[in-house]
């Protein structure tokens, strides 16, 4: 734990902190155990005494029951506060994760090559424009800045990009959802999001209860408190849902467009299995994400994210970066964590070993497709006149379109 603490550039004092409750913590239980046996055993002779025995013991019963109840407030206290503070620490990280922050990430492999354009490309708005997918300043009018509307052919691409992916994920045994948008606290705090990135959660406080930002969060809630059985193999999951970020802390940054929005639609990958294949998951799911990547046509590239850049609750993280023509470089459109245990060990999720026994599942989570790969699809795949060329798997997802055109012609 120090040394996952010193690579994610957290502080590793938490690690003596957590020693000296977790010793506190064990000395209060056997002080109250041991008083609860004296307790027990006291109780036995009083029936038997008569007189000033009688009366001298339960004297000493009653001085007894004091000493009991301030031991259990004692071990209650101290059990909380280990608890309290271990919750606030991350997950482990894996050893061969870089090490550095969000610029220090290493790349895996690169797939295809940017296009060379004989015009000068459009960004995704100035296209969106034209086509007449997307309206910016009446989403600014109605709900605020970042937020917007999908029209006409924008909001037919959206549909046809989920389905497409929801299609893909049913095709290799995932469970398709719609999933709620709101959860309990305890379930958006047991999957990590309300630690150091609780600033991004949106919270509606007099209902206490919180937006997702994915729908990893519910479906890691849908089998709280269960044992699962896994004698079948992982329970996969792929989850639809409107996502909800309120960016703090990113403002003027991507404001142009919908790269960076508070609020857009995914379908998300997230299963339960057992810890010692999910590293084995964790590549299929990266697998199952380049497949859709192929999909759609574009020029991507895949990191190993550095630790000191991991959510809470990753162990590793894969990314794959669309390259984005009008920027000249690449941003993000999928991400793979594999959590471990760290999630299902919050939410209480098991399942039964060979021998029967208990033991905490792993819970991994990947990106099959969002809002924001429409940007990807436009920018690459744009004419010199403001028309987009679908690609060849998204066709019959758009009632077999071959290329969308600017509404003006």
């Amino acid at each position: 734990m120090r040394a996952s603490q010193r690579a994610r550039g957290e502080d590793e004092g938490v690690v003596d902190k957590l020693l000296s409750l977790d010793s506190r913590r064990r000395s209060s239980i056997a002080a109250a155990d041991k008083l609860r046996a004296e307790q027990k055993s006291l109780g036995k002779l009083i029936p038997k005494a008569q007189g000033d025995e009688r009366a001298g013991l339960l004297a000493k019963a009653k001085e007894l029951a004091a000493q009991v109840k301030t031991a259990e407030v004692e071990q209650t206290e101290a059990s909380e506060e280990f608890e309290q503070l271990h919750r606030l620490v991350p997950n482990l990280v894996h050893p061969d994760a870089p090490e550095g922050g969000e610029d220090d990430y290493v790349v895996l492999k690169h797939v295809g090559e940017p296009k060379k354009f004989d015009f000068e490309p459009k960004d995704h708005l100035e296209l969106c424009e034209g086509l007449g997918a997307l309206d910016m300043e009446r989403g600014a009018k109605v709900s605020g800045s970042r937020f917007y509307f999908l029209t006409g052919v924008g909001a037919q691409l959206q549909l046809g990009l989920l389905n497409m992916a929801i299609a893909q994920a049913t095709a290799n045994g995932f469970t398709p959802m719609i999933t709620p948008t709101l959860v309990r606290p305890e379930i958006m705090a047991g999957t990590g999001f309300l630690g150091a990135h609780s600033s991004e959660v949106y919270r509606l406080r007099d209902d206490d209860l919180y937006l997702v930002g994915t729908s990893e969060v519910p479906l890691a809630g849908y089998h709280a408190d269960e044992i699962l059985d896994l004698g079948k193999g992982a329970k996969r999951y792929a989850g639809w849902s409107s996502c909800y970020r309120r960016e703090a802390g990113s403002y003027g940054k991507d404001t142009r467009g919908i790269i960076r929005v508070h609020q857009f639609d995914k379908v998300e990958m997230f299963v339960y299995t057992r810890p010692e294949d999910a590293e084995a998951e964790h590549a299929r799911l990266l697998d199952w994400e380049e497949q859709m990547l192929a999909k759609i046509e574009v020029p991507y590239r895949v990191i190993d994210t550095a630790t000191g850049d991991l959510g809470t609750s990753a162990y590793r993280k894969f990314d794959c970066e669309a390259w984005v023509p009008s920027q000249g470089t690449y941003r993000e459109l999928t991400s793979t964590s594999n959590c471990t245990t760290f999630q299902a060990r919050r939410l209480g999720i098991r399942y039964r070993d060979d021998d029967g026994r208990p033991q905490t599942v792993a819970t991994l989570n990947g990106t099959l497709a969002t809002t924001r790969w429409i940007v990807a699809i436009l920018e690459n795949h744009q004419l010199e006149d403001g028309s987009v060329r679908v690609p060849e798997a998204l066709r019959p997802f758009l009632g077999g379109t071959e290329v969308l055109t600017p509404a003006s012609k």
